[in-house]
């Protein structure tokens, strides 16, 4: 299947889709299966669930940005909404589902926690200032910096323009 048979397809469905981007082979993959599953019988009828076997169909993902399994992605209308990649809980796989239906903010979903951001921040500032003043050392210095800005990088106005170019346009 080409993108634009996909996208055409997803514009005609009447109910937005969650996509589960997997293969066989993908251990994380079958891990979130059992949730994906729940969540779409907990659904049924207002959110559609999708399973696109990425062995099968290479070339869609390579044209949609698949790059990594799982990812799981929301679409209304025949739009990417939100994308997320690697292994999900099942409340933020909820969420997903969620923002298919408009209940749930896109960015809300998988935003870091403030404990998780000040971890971030505290970290990488830590190793930066180690790198600087101890040892010197520029690569421990760019690792602290690297360190750092996970835990801002989704509040990054440069970033967010940045990643929504390299998803085709996609905020």
């Amino acid at each position: 299947m080409r993108k634009s048979e996909f996208l055409e397809k997803l514009r005609n469905n009447p109910r937005p889709v969650v996509v589960d981007f997997w293969a066989p082979w993908c251990a994380p993959c079958r891990a979130i299966s059992p949730a994906l599953d729940k969540l779409a019988a907990e659904f049924e009828g207002r959110v559609d669930l999708w399973k696109v076997n990425t062995d099968e169909e290479a070339a869609l993902a390579a044209e949609l940005h698949i790059f990594s399994i799982p990812t799981v992605a929301v679409y209304r209308r025949g739009e990417e909404a939100l994308r997320r990649t690697g292994m999900q809980p099942e409340p933020a796989l909820r969420k997903m589902f969620e923002v298919g239906l408009g209940e749930r903010e896109a960015r809300s979903v998988g935003a870091l926690g403030l404990a998780e951001r000040l971890l971030r921040l505290g970290a990488g500032l830590t190793v930066a200032a180690i790198g600087a003043l101890a040892a010197s050392s520029w690569l421990l210095v760019l690792l602290g910096a690297l360190i750092a800005f996970s835990g801002v990088y989704d509040r990054c106005p440069l970033w967010q323009a940045l990643s929504a170019q390299w998803r085709g346009g996609r905020a």
